[in-house]
């Protein structure tokens, strides 16, 4: 078989793609539980719910009305209806996409759900990219939700058995995120934050098989897929203002942060974690920090989409992560892979500065 490549091909190296027009990020919005409302980013988010079941029956029901919600806000910061959406990405947590594809049937839209674990979110911003780029659509709407109590029962154990949480595990953030990423040819010279590159990550695993030592599965895909993003584009961890990973907490922080200076990068100053942002790991009982769909997704709605758009921050790299196992894996004894999706997202004026 021969391999053709073509003189417009957008491919950087082996894993990178490097958008010809990259994608506009027009509007987030991060919906967050009464606990994520308690923490540093509380005042940032766009509604904080008083209660986790969010008047529902179930924490399942809760989490699809979670979602609804984020996406019904970043369409309305949009000025979009849910008719303006060519197609709809998005991936939580639940079995067979509960909190997807129930939100997604109420908004009559053609719907993509992935299940990339708790890396969703990269992950559905690279799809919606490519969708773009590529021309196969004008206006994607993304999202990503988890809920505390619906994972613990489905992963671990129902939290009405009290059972104790290892110093290593992590708390599932209860919340949703969603933007909306339209071609950049629809909205002139305003100061919008885009997706400029993606990097899909490879499943790396080490073996572990511990579900409550989640950042140490994930680790090793982190440091992977960022370590084959900066070989691909030629970059250092230094140009990025921040490299932010999605869950890794305390201990998976500084394992991807040793494997990467293994490699020759030095990412220590400017590599943070999402799950150690959005709780205070001091006043909140959390043990790592925040893990889930949710954990990057809000972060970077609440806190990063605003920094860009505003020209706080010029660049950053966002690496969402998971674990992708499940119960059925784990009672067979398996070991847990782990997965990272990574997407470049610059302001105006950076995206201005590459392009010369």
């Amino acid at each position: 078989m021969v391999l053709l490549e073509s003189k417009a091909d957008k491919r950087l190296g082996r894993q990178t793609v490097a958008f010809a027009n990259p994608p506009v990020l027009a509007a987030a919005a991060a919906v967050a539980g009464p606990m994520e409302g308690e923490g540093p980013l509380g005042r940032l988010f766009d509604e904080v719910v008083p209660d986790r079941l969010v008047g529902q029956k179930t924490w399942e029901q809760a989490e699809v009305k979670l979602l609804e919600k984020a996406i019904h806000r970043a369409l309305g910061k949009a000025g979009l209806k849910p008719t303006d959406l060519d197609w709809i990405v998005s991936g939580d947590l639940l079995n067979q996409l509960g909190a997807s594809s129930f939100a997604g049937r109420t908004l009559d839209r053609p719907f993509f759900g992935v299940f990339g674990a708790c890396a969703a979110w990269a992950e559905s911003l690279t799809l919606a990219a490519m969708m773009i780029d590529g021309g196969f659509a004008h206006r994607v709407g993304v999202a990503a939700s988890s809920h505390h109590e619906a994972a613990e029962r489905q992963f671990r154990y129902p939290i009405e058995m009290g059972y104790q949480r290892p110093p290593t595990a992590t708390w599932t953030v209860t919340g949703a995120g969603a933007a909306v990423l339209v071609d950049p040819r629809a909205v002139g010279d305003g100061a919008w934050p885009r997706i400029t590159h993606a990097t899909p990550g490879r499943l790396v695993d080490m073996g572990i098989k511990d579900p409550f030592d989640l950042g140490s599965a994930m680790a090793p895909a982190a440091a992977d897929t960022i370590e084959a993003h900066l070989r691909d584009t030629g970059r250092g961890p230094g140009d990025y203002d921040l490299i932010i990973t999605g869950d890794l907490g305390q201990a998976g922080r500084a394992i991807a942060v040793e494997l990467l200076m293994q490699v020759g990068y030095n990412a220590e100053p400017v590599l943070d974690d999402c799950g150690l942002m959005i709780y205070d790991r001091k006043r909140q009982d959390v043990h790592c920090g925040g893990s889930g769909c949710a954990c990057s997704a809000t972060v970077f709605a609440a806190r990063f989409f605003g920094d860009l758009r505003a020209g706080r921050m010029r660049r950053m790299l966002l690496v969402s992560t998971g674990a992708m196992f499940s119960p059925t894996t784990f009672q067979q004894g398996e070991s847990i892979p782990g997965i990272a999706y990574a997407v470049a997202v610059e302001s105006q004026s950076a995206a201005r500065e590459e392009d010369r």
